[in-house]
């Protein structure tokens, strides 16, 4: 997928480093599940990729990949935060940065790292430090109101992710109004509906990364 930069000749080949790209959203919004449905889309398209979970003081997350069979066990990381787990993605994100360059030193072919946050709420940002263009994943279960709460983290976030659409019906949500609602207060930046579970929406995501930050290959 990416191209070989030659220094001094055929001998001396530089990679560019891999693209980063943050997941965060509520606990319960399906973070996890994306991430277990983009996995298999993302290498079905040739792209050379890695994990990094966040949580407080568990890896359950991580542990998760590592048993789910999508990918290499060694080329998923846990970051445990032990504390807020903004913190860690956006005030001082030098964890998750670490996690990232061991990564690539583990791995000098990755292209592509995915930074899962830990569950958190509204107000959780990515810092631009750490990723090169984020998702924020909100589900229909949470309420159809979500979006005109403008929290920071649907508000700034590259890619607005509603997941679990199949849900709407049962928990008195109108996805439509729910999805313009979201378009609206984000002044048309992207709105993907999503339901990781079953896969709907999963190949537009794809799209959308590989598009901003792999330049669409």
């Amino acid at each position: 997928m990416r191209h070989a930069i030659e220094q001094n000749g055929p001998a001396s080949v530089v990679l560019p480093p891999a693209a980063r790209v943050g997941i965060g959203g509520p606990v319960g919004s399906g973070k996890t599940a994306l991430i277990e449905a983009l996995i298999p889309e993302l290498q079905r398209r040739g792209v050379d990729l890695a994990v990094v979970t966040n949580d407080l003081v568990t890896r359950e997350d991580a542990e998760r990949l590592r048993r789910s069979g999508l990918i290499d066990p060694a080329r998923v990381s846990a970051v445990e935060a032990g504390a807020c787990r903004h913190t860690v993605i956006r005030e001082d994100p030098t964890l998750n940065i670490a996690a990232g360059d061991d990564l690539e030193a583990r791995f000098p072919g990755v292209e592509l790292i995915l930074f899962e946050s830990g569950g958190d709420n509204l107000a959780s940002t990515f810092s631009l430090d750490l990723v090169d263009w984020w998702i924020f994943v909100i589900d229909v279960a949470g309420g159809g109101d979500i979006p005109r709460k403008r929290g920071p983290g649907p508000m700034r976030c590259d890619l607005l992710v509603v997941n679990k659409i199949d849900l709407a019906p049962y928990v008195g949500v109108e996805l439509a109004p729910m999805l313009a609602e979201a378009i609206q207060v984000r002044g048309n930046r992207p709105v993907i509906a999503t339901n990781a579970r079953s896969g709907v929406g999963i190949r537009e995501v794809a799209d959308a990364i590989l598009a901003a930050v792999l330049f669409g290959v």
